[in-house]
């Protein structure tokens, strides 16, 4: 019998699509802003309209085909998404001048790689008539079948066959940093930049998507959701790639907040905590599932205990993950918990088929249609 659900939110509760719009928009200001590689900067300004915002994302990400790539293997994070596909790019514009500057190339990718880097890079590449060419991303990865975070290791793999570079340079460091800072600037704008990262903006000038969320359900019947699981006994938590600031003010603002005692909501800022605590680092976010074992467990829960917990957990099946990505149901798995997949997020009603093939247990049209199953 499910005694305790935990949630992720985007795609389930919230909707994903400013996210993606950050993100292509962190992507275009890597590549073309005079703050970083410096392609076009006059093409670039912090006030893209809808429609201007719409074109970059499907220029960037194939019209999403990229973005559900990524998460059809098991990776779940924006911000490995945007460095994923950053870096992919860059490696490609390298390709494109190795014959002349394979020198210089070599030297880049023996450090890690700073702004001040990717000034170099860009100063160097404006001598060039190189191009962009999002289309090669999948097809670039296809020829692999790496998963969740082998992914971001796979792009030096890329760099030795593009560049003919050994390198191990674009691991998570602090190249990803850079890329979780601008797309911070982005989605929370200038208002809440050092409130979410600690540091300034670089940019200014962005006013941000954190006022204008959107809700996959009508909010009060989400809230009569929730109201219908704290009365009737149930133990609620979220666990979500969201940083904590992108996760409490919008649950304030919709009403949510009151429903979940403050130690089961578990945000991307708690696993950052986490991995700056191990002695050698490793990735603990989804489809690992320390979000959701220390949802369960509560963040006063040390992080070596929630690291080093058994799983599957005992009495896993008294648990109940609600996800809409891949990444959620491996982190089920591992568990060895049940699952209920969402199908609101970035594939729709076309994650069933997915969903199916890895037998979730459950396959919900709607995160309300949650009270038919318990």
């Amino acid at each position: 019998m499910i005694k305790t659900i935990l949630f992720d939110v985007d795609g389930v509760l919230l909707s994903e699509e400013h996210y993606f719009d950050a993100s292509a928009l962190t992507v275009w200001e890597m590549l073309i802003s005079g703050n970083y590689l410096a392609l076009a900067p006059e093409k670039f300004k912090t006030d893209y309209s809808e429609a201007e915002t719409k074109e970059i994302r499907e220029m960037l990400f194939e019209n999403d085909k990229v973005l559900k790539f990524m998460k059809s293997r098991g990776l779940n994070a924006n911000w490995d998404m945007i460095y994923l596909t950053f870096c992919h790019q860059l490696i490609h514009l390298l390709s494109q001048i190795k014959d002349m500057e394979f020198e210089k190339i070599n030297k880049w990718c023996q450090a890690p790689i700073n702004r001040e880097t990717l000034l170099e890079i860009g100063g160097l590449l404006s001598h060039y008539p190189v191009v962009t060419d999002f289309n090669l991303f999948v097809e670039d990865f296809n020829g692999s079948l790496v998963m969740k975070q082998e992914l971001l290791g796979y792009l030096n793999v890329l760099a030795l066959e593009k560049l003919g570079v050994e390198t191990s340079i674009f691991n998570k460091g602090e190249l990803w940093s850079i890329c979780e800072h601008i797309s911070q600037e982005w989605y929370v704008g200038d208002e809440n930049v050092f409130a979410s990262t600690g540091r300034p903006s670089v940019q200014t000038g962005k006013k941000g998507f954190l006022a204008n969320e959107a809700t996959l359900a009508p909010r009060e019947e989400i809230a009569e959701l929730f109201q219908f699981l704290t009365t009737t006994g149930f133990e609620i938590g979220i666990g979500t790639g969201r940083p904590a600031l992108e996760t409490i003010q919008p649950f304030q603002h919709l009403g949510w907040l009151k429903y979940f005692e403050g130690d089961r909501i578990v945000t991307a800022d708690e696993v950052l905590v986490a991995e700056q605590e191990l002695p050698e680092w490793k990735s603990l976010s989804k489809p690992h599932p320390y979000t959701y074992i220390m949802g369960l467990k509560g963040k006063g829960t040390p992080v070596k205990e929630c690291i080093e917990m058994a799983l599957p957990i005992e009495n896993g099946e008294t648990v109940l993950i609600v996800g809409d990505s891949l990444a959620d149901l491996l982190a089920a798995r591992q568990m060895g918990c049940q699952f209920a997949a969402v199908l609101t997020g970035l594939s729709g009603k076309d994650a069933r088929s997915e969903f199916e093939q890895h037998k979730a247990d459950y396959i919900l049209d709607s995160v309300l249609d949650l009270k038919g199953i318990l």
